[in-house]
């Protein structure tokens, strides 16, 4: 008996079903990787307000057309947009302290969700359901009505309140590497990733394990 229409799209659902979480797949993580703690040498990657709206517009969490407004406003308000700045590297320090130690210290957590809960409250904005042009899949997307500058942390903090309401922070992982404060979310089936990336930090591990061999056998 050929399938259904339903038959078709419920396959197509279940073709796309999420597997392991892929490395990359949380904002806020990302966010907290721009820190000059996770870019040594190379230093903060927020060095100024113009570097903070080119990442976000990067990682699309501001629109072409949203951002070269807000760097319109930029121009005509650079106090405000310096704050902005000062305010987002807060928030950032506040989501460190969340990937690396949320997981064991309700203190953290609890400052981590202060922080989240006065960014959501100071923007005035809607939120609407949108398609992911990438995925397919069906995004929020929050809309601001309210200060330009406000709501650009929004969906760094929503990506944050999202990891804490599905219980993600006991995947959440520094780098097993002493050199590395980059994090991530461990989506393998065991738990037991230790690397941020396999190509870099996992490589010179595999690299150091094998000349601590070779010394041995001398």
């Amino acid at each position: 008996m050929p399938a259904s229409a339903t038959d078709t799209r419920r396959a197509d659902s279940r073709d796309r079903l999420p597997g392991p979480v892929p490395p990359r797949t949380r904002l806020w993580l990302d966010f907290v990787n721009t820190d000059a703690a996770a870019q040594m040498p190379g230093g903060d990657l927020l060095r100024d307000f113009e570097a903070l709206l080119a990442w976000l517009r990067q990682e699309a969490a501001v629109d072409e057309e949203r951002g070269a407004g807000i760097r319109r406003r930029a121009v005509l308000q650079p106090a405000a947009a310096a704050a902005t700045l000062v305010d987002a590297r807060r928030v950032r320090a506040a989501l460190r302290a969340l990937a690396e130690r949320g997981d064991t210290y309700e203190k953290v957590r609890d400052d981590a969700v202060i922080e989240i809960n006065r960014v959501l409250g100071r923007s005035a904005g809607t939120r609407r359901l949108d398609p992911d042009p990438d995925t397919g899949r069906y995004v929020h997307t929050f809309v601001p009505t309210g200060d330009a500058f406000a709501g650009l942390m929004i969906p760094i903090v929503e990506s944050a309140a999202d990891s804490l309401i599905g219980n993600e922070l006991p995947r959440v992982r520094r780098c097993a590497d002493p050199r590395c404060h980059r994090v991530f979310l461990d989506g393998t089936k065991n738990g037991m990733r230790r690397w941020c990336d396999m190509g870099t930090c996992g490589n010179r591990a595999k690299a150091a394990r094998h000349r601590a061999r070779h010394g041995d056998a001398k």
